[in-house]
């Protein structure tokens, strides 16, 4: 162990920082090296059944056979118990082109106003022309440090054969273009 910071020689020459709960920037900057697809998850409010939707980049395949797929809500997320209590959810994988929807559902956005959109069998509302969408009903929750897992059995989905996707990296949202 090096006297001066307490790290091992191994430590020193592979360089590196430790994480800092005083001060998460660092890590949070080193986490948004990693490009993300960006979806919108819906379901209906625990209280009224009214929409509820929330913008993540916590999205990621688990299993073919049972389909399933997890994603990840804040706990100080406003909309947290109302994601957490939906029996059913959906996930939209947005395009490049509906980087608007991820205002529309920020704090002060207005939400489902001026929308068109229906309602799956679970009467979750769902929206046209994302890229893929998976309609699920949930499966299982466990506690992630300061998140909710959520993961969802997948009982409908639907893909659109062209358009590229909206992605996230470095705290902005951008496209990407596949190299054929």
């Amino acid at each position: 162990m090096s006297e001066s910071d307490g790290t091992s020689p191994a430590e020193t020459l592979a360089g590196g920082h430790r994480p800092d709960p005083a001060d998460p920037r660092l890590l949070r900057d080193a986490l948004g090296r990693f490009a993300t697809g960006v979806a919108l998850v819906t379901a209906r409010d625990a209280d009224d059944g009214s929409p509820i939707a929330i913008v993540i980049n916590s999205f990621a395949s688990v299993s073919l056979d049972p389909p399933l797929v997890l994603w990840s809500v804040a706990r100080s997320s406003m909309r947290h118990r109302h994601f957490t209590a939906a029996p059913a959810f959906a996930i939209h994988v947005l395009a490049e082109g509906q980087r608007d929807l991820t205002s529309r559902f920020s704090r002060s956005g207005p939400g489902f106003e001026g929308l068109a959109l229906a309602r799956n069998g679970e009467g979750v509302p769902v929206l046209p022309e994302a890229l893929a969408r998976f309609d699920c009903v949930t499966e299982a929750q466990h506690e992630g440090g300061d998140h909710t897992i959520l993961l969802g059995r997948v009982t409908r989905f639907d893909l659109a054969r062209t358009g590229l996707p909206l992605c996230f990296f470095g705290g902005g949202f951008g496209g990407f273009t596949p190299q054929i």
